[in-house]
């Protein structure tokens, strides 16, 4: 039975919760001991542990302070800030359409110097056309019976994407070769989407890589579809949830693993010539 986002949140909690039980029992600190170097009242401390009360950036710096290892507290206030805020339900954030979601990105952008996004089912927002886009959003409107914005959503996720030409970002991404035959919008949308590809990846902002589908021996399996901003987040996107990862050790490893994938791919020519063939097999 797959776990429930509330559930998912409060394992998260509970996770934090049990982090710092033990660093208090392996300092060999009692509970009372513990708020008394905190500066709070002892059933403070039984409320944290028993993820009842979830503890702020403060309580963590001074737990951890009180337990000899300060250099701890930024790793437990991230996975603690993710507990909080780590299953962001899709039924929740588009219930009135789409169009808000796609702005609600935009500070985001804004503030990313590099975007790393691995695809293995569709091309990436930020170089989608407008045909493409229109047949992604009718598909997830009909699927998920949301309003339909479709049109103020498409405009909006392209008056995003300019970011890709504004100065001090940079855009490293990585699809599957299957993402350029999954047919999203008739096939005069898919084939400027492909024509697009062609344009996109020669920008010297633009790093576009594509896994070849006869890779041998991969070192690395296909992941889910996920985006890293800068070192700060990491954004995974599931059928009925976005997961948002702040934890350091976390972004550490889907950074390892974009790595990987980034050096399965090919560029430039060769990927050229793998868009080519996709666009010739529309025909």
């Amino acid at each position: 039975m797959p776990i429930s986002p509330s559930s998912s949140a409060q394992a998260a909690r509970e996770a934090v919760a049990q982090r710092l039980k033990e660093l208090r029992a392996d300092t060999g600190l009692t509970g009372p001991e513990l708020a008394a170097h905190c500066g709070w009242s002892h059933p403070k401390t039984y409320r944290i542990e028993g993820a009842r009360t979830p503890p702020s950036a403060d309580d963590i710096r001074r737990w951890c302070q009180a337990c000899g290892v300060p250099g701890q507290a930024d790793d437990i206030i991230a996975q603690s800030r993710t507990a909080e805020s780590m299953y962001v339900d899709w039924r929740r954030k588009v219930r009135t359409g789409l169009k808000q979601l796609q702005n609600s990105y935009v500070p985001l952008f804004k503030a990313t110097e590099l975007f790393r996004v691995y695809s293995p089912t569709m091309v990436p927002g930020l170089i989608q056309t407008e045909g493409y886009a229109r047949g992604l959003m009718t598909s997830i409107t009909r699927f998920r019976d949301i309003p339909n914005d479709v049109a103020d959503a498409v405009t909006a996720r392209l008056e995003r994407s300019r970011i890709i030409h504004q100065p001090g970002h940079r855009f490293t991404m990585v699809i599957e070769e299957a993402v350029l035959h999954y047919q999203l919008g008739d096939s005069d949308a898919m084939a400027a989407q492909l024509g697009y590809l062609l344009t996109v990846g020669a920008l010297p902002q633009v790093s576009l890589g594509i896994i070849p589908s006869a890779t041998a021996e991969r070192p690395m399996w296909p992941q889910e579809l996920f985006h890293v901003y800068d070192d700060t987040l990491v954004s995974v996107e599931l059928l009925a949830a976005r997961v948002q990862v702040t934890q350091p050790s976390e972004i550490a490893t889907y950074v390892k693993a974009f790595e990987e994938l980034r050096s399965m791919a090919v560029y430039g020519a060769d990927a050229r010539i793998l868009i080519t063939k996709a666009i010739d097999a529309l025909h």
